[in-house]
């Protein structure tokens, strides 16, 4: 079974930063991978995702102060933020696709994480 387990969630000052991990297990695909949010009330929304190739895409509102990164040998998937605000208080989730091309539809990711909640005060 594919399992995505994310951790490094936490509370934090803004202006702050957090580095959230996801070790991905039992996946055979080499499809897309992605962060996505959801804040109380919100809808679910993609924040980063990353291709097989390596090829990177961005929230346009995020741009520059998240990195979207992966570490192959240890199967893990990280979103590195900076400058955090308020308003990026939500529930992060990671996800993964069985095909190559990224989408920002969290319809279009197969496998889930149960996610990590960061607060920014």
């Amino acid at each position: 079974d594919v399992q995505l387990v994310e951790s490094g969630g936490g509370s934090v000052q803004a202006g702050g930063s957090l580095r959230l991990s996801c070790v991905v297990s039992g996946y055979t695909y080499r499809g897309c991978k992605g962060w996505f949010r959801q804040a109380p009330g919100k809808e679910r929304g993609g924040v980063a995702a990353l291709d097989r190739d390596g090829t990177t895409s961005y929230a346009d509102s995020l741009k520059g102060r998240f990195t979207i990164s992966r570490d192959n040998a240890k199967n893990t998937l990280y979103l590195q933020m900076n400058s955090l605000q308020p308003e990026d208080t939500a529930m992060y989730y990671c996800a993964a696709r069985r095909v190559l091309a990224c989408s920002w539809s969290p319809a279009d990711f197969d496998y889930w994480g149960q996610g990590t909640q960061v607060t920014v005060s």
